[in-house]
């Protein structure tokens, strides 16, 4: 995608959530990886989008109507 903006997006899921959150969002349009880790975050994921307005609303619309996720952090990535 050229001109396209990525991001990280970490995900807190409810207890015993994290595999299933994860492997739902890996199909996503948008999301290039999804894993389940260890740590304060359950779920680590890698999207990209054609601007920020669109990687907004694939947040909000898709990522967080999956069932499971407690809170979501997305951390734009940037080429300084």
């Amino acid at each position: 995608m050229p001109d396209s903006v990525s991001a990280y997006i970490l995900i807190q899921t409810e207890v015993g959530k994290a595999a299933s959150v994860a492997q739902e969002i890996a199909n996503l349009q948008g999301v290039t990886m999804a894993e389940d880790v260890t740590g304060p975050y359950d779920v680590i994921v890698r999207a990209e989008a054609a601007n920020m307005d669109e990687l907004g609303r694939m947040v909000v619309a898709r990522v967080q109507g999956v069932s499971g996720i407690t809170r979501t952090l997305t951390c734009p990535v940037v080429h300084i």
